[in-house]
């Protein structure tokens, strides 16, 4: 098995072969992107490999960076500047800002210019009735005006079309005729469901990553083949789910947001291994911490996400919030001369100053470079130098009146304070407590940092997996390949309604074991849930679980049932006086996969205690500096306590252990830290 996470700046390969795990990191090449896939492929035999999953940020690269394709946009005349409103909501920080303006709309910077969002005369009822007929001749005028302006594909949205879907196929029909086979997309097939603003931005996404994704995933599988692969090339989806390629293809936007999402799935599959199923879940990168909640050994899955504030996307996707604190999190003076660390970042290109590639300003990479947890000379497994001079430079150049020692300690403490806030905060919104809950430390930089704040989070313990540095990567290959699809029907449900319903959960079916391999059948597993609410509310509570077989009056009474409970687990409160409606039902059809199995560890001989490499002073951290231990990962065995400080260094990735903290590690090589007692 083969797992491959394309970031911005890094590649990241995982390959299993007879229990044995094995790693590589490689830079991303982002105008051919599948070059840098395809060496890395090379390097971990790709042609001895039976699956090959892939996850990338590179779509989401591009929205956010708005590297897009140029494309249209039809729909109900009167309605095209959908896209411009949004849900009309603002985010805490604009709440009092009259100069806020959304991201993505016309005066900032649109997916869509306005131009190029073109109104057609029809309109379907919310009960799927015809009201006012397509014009034709209005469309193919319309399509004119897209032609001259050059367009590469077109998002069609026409109101209440996930109710009736005939105008938007005559509509797709009519784009092909008059602007050839471009890519076009429809709502009522990408996202058949209620709420046109999140069914309209959906649409649009999928367009541009079919425009993204459809040639360079030929163009992967084919260079695969050539290296002698003959496996199944599969694509992860915003859950992490895996999806074979030509499926992933139909409906791209699923595949969006699969990077960030794949570190959750491997938290919890390795939380199962050790057997801890509550887990606080840390991926601080260069620029980001990524934060996600597994409880009771699942991830927190959201029925939609946003890839900027308010620019939503219909897709099942583990809820993983974002914070500015990485390793390239900068270090600024603000207009009131307080040292602040975030939210901006360095990036890889400048970098942070020790780089030495022309950053000025100092960041999280140079302070923890002066500390001396980061050993400059085997930076990135010794692919790289970090010049501790240049970090001192410019830590001497920031306008403040504190003194040099005072400018390095403050911000790293600052830096652990603003990622303990973002876990304390995660913590408080999903109602858990935190004492309950291990912190999983993992990308680059989560080793480094967590520890320190494991006395302010008040978790558990801090876990640090193996290969920290590549865990997202290897939650490619500790997941199942799953087929869903999901529809709305507005319906209040009693035992008068199971026919319709059962009709909804048979159609979704059978279209799933269309797409679903011969030699996958026998494997497959249906599960079925519902979003519903009570009548009268405006929103939803997903993931009602819904009985197997045929959905007949007593199914619907379960369903009812499942409901309230569920209800009332998630809001405290119990309402069976009043009815139930559906919104949205769902199938996902799941087909087992082998996962990645973490060997374990043996024991030290008895006698025996873990050997440091070398002595080390840590400095800033306290005011004098910290005599410390630096141990190889590699030399460890299960069952080694290591007293803090200590810095612990890998290939990719380094721990550091704070004073009043010690380190056992388990079982499946996992760094277990923990705060000693009083």
């Amino acid at each position: 098995m083969i797992g491959v996470d394309v970031g911005g700046t890094f590649t990241d390969v995982v390959s299993i072969e007879n229990g044995q795990i094995r790693t590589t990191k490689i830079s991303t090449d982002v105008r051919t992107t599948e070059q840098g896939v395809l060496r890395g492929a090379s390097e971990v035999a790709v042609a001895d490999a039976d699956v090959f999953n892939h996850a990338s940020t590179h779509g989401l690269n591009a929205v956010i960076t708005r590297r897009l394709p140029k494309i249209g946009f039809l729909t109900t005349e009167g309605h095209r500047d959908i896209l411009d409103m949004g849900r009309t909501w603002r985010p805490a920080e604009g709440l009092m800002n009259p100069k806020w303006r959304r991201s993505y709309g016309d005066a900032n910077r649109p997916l869509i210019e306005r131009y190029l969002r073109r109104g057609v005369p029809e309109r379907i009822t919310a009960t799927g009735d015809v009201l006012i007929p397509l014009d034709t001749d209005a469309v193919r005028a319309e399509l004119a005006v897209l032609r001259k302006c050059g367009v590469q594909g077109v998002a069609i949205c026409l109101l209440n079309a996930y109710v009736n879907s005939h105008h938007e196929e005559i509509l797709r029909q009519l784009v092909h005729e008059e602007l050839g086979d471009i890519p076009v997309s429809i709502s009522s097939e990408v996202s058949p469901l209620a709420k046109e603003f999140a069914r309209a931005s959906t649409t649009v996404i999928d367009v541009f990553m079919r425009l993204i994704y459809t040639d360079y995933s030929k163009r992967l599988d084919a260079g695969l083949r050539d290296l002698g692969f003959g496996g199944d090339l599969n694509f992860a989806d915003c859950g992490a789910q895996l999806v074979h390629a030509e499926v992933a293809m139909e409906h791209p936007f699923r595949i969006v947001f699969a990077g960030p999402a794949a570190g959750t799935v491997s938290s919890a599959h390795f939380g199962q291994m050790i057997g801890v199923d509550n887990l606080l879940c840390a991926d601080v990168g260069g620029t980001s911490c990524d934060i996600s909640l597994v409880h009771d050994g699942k991830p927190f899955v959201d029925t939609t996400f946003e890839l900027e504030h308010d620019l939503l996307v219909n897709a099942l996707s583990n809820e993983v919030t974002a914070i500015g604190a990485g390793g390239g999190s900068l270090v600024t003076i603000d207009a009131a001369g307080e040292l602040k660390v975030g939210p901006g970042s360095a990036g890889s290109d400048p970098g942070p100053a020790c780089y030495g590639v022309g950053g000025t300003q100092p960041a999280t990479t140079d302070t923890c470079l002066l500390m001396g947890v980061i050993d400059g000379e085997r930076f990135a497994a010794g692919r790289m130098k970090l010049d501790p001079d240049l970090s001192r430079r410019a830590f001497e150049n920031l306008d403040c009146a504190l003194s040099f020692d005072q400018r390095v300690s403050y911000a790293f403490n600052i830096a652990i304070n603003n990622i303990a806030e973002g876990l304390t905060n995660i913590a408080i919104q999903h109602g858990v407590d935190p004492r309950d809950f291990s912190l999983v430390a993992y990308g680059a930089a989560g080793p480094m940092l967590l520890p320190a704040t494991l006395g302010l989070v008040h978790a558990a313990e801090v876990i640090v997996p193996p290969h920290p540095g590549l865990f997202s990567a290897l939650g490619l290959v500790s997941t199942d390949l799953v087929y869903a699809d999901s529809r709305s029907a507005y319906t209040l449900l009693s035992p008068d309604m199971a026919e319709s319903v059962d009709k909804i959960y048979q159609s979704m079916e059978a279209k799933l074991a269309g797409q679903i391999r011969d030699d996958h059948r026998d494997r497959v597993v249906y599960h079925r849930t519902f979003d519903g609410r009570l009548a009268g509310q405006t929103w939803e509570t997903p993931f009602i679980e819904v009985p197997e077989g045929p959905i007949n009056g007593a199914a619907i009474e379960t369903m009812i049932a499942n409901f309230h409970d569920t209800y009332q687990e998630r809001a405290g409160n119990r309402f069976e006086a009043l009815p139930v409606q559906g919104v949205t039902y769902r199938v996902q059809a799941v087909v087992k996969a082998d996962k990645v199995d973490y060997p374990l560890l043996p024991n030290r001989p008895d006698g025996e205690s873990p050997t440091p490499t070398r002595e080390l002073t840590i400095r800033y951290l306290e005011d004098s500096p910290i005599p410390t231990h630096e141990y190889d990962r590699e030399s460890l065995r299960a069952g080694d306590v290591i007293e803090g400080p200590a810095v612990i260094r890998e290939a990719l990735s380094t721990t550091f252990v704070v004073p009043g903290q010690y380190v056992t590690v388990g079982e499946r090589a996992e760094l277990r830290i923990r705060m000693q007692q009083n």
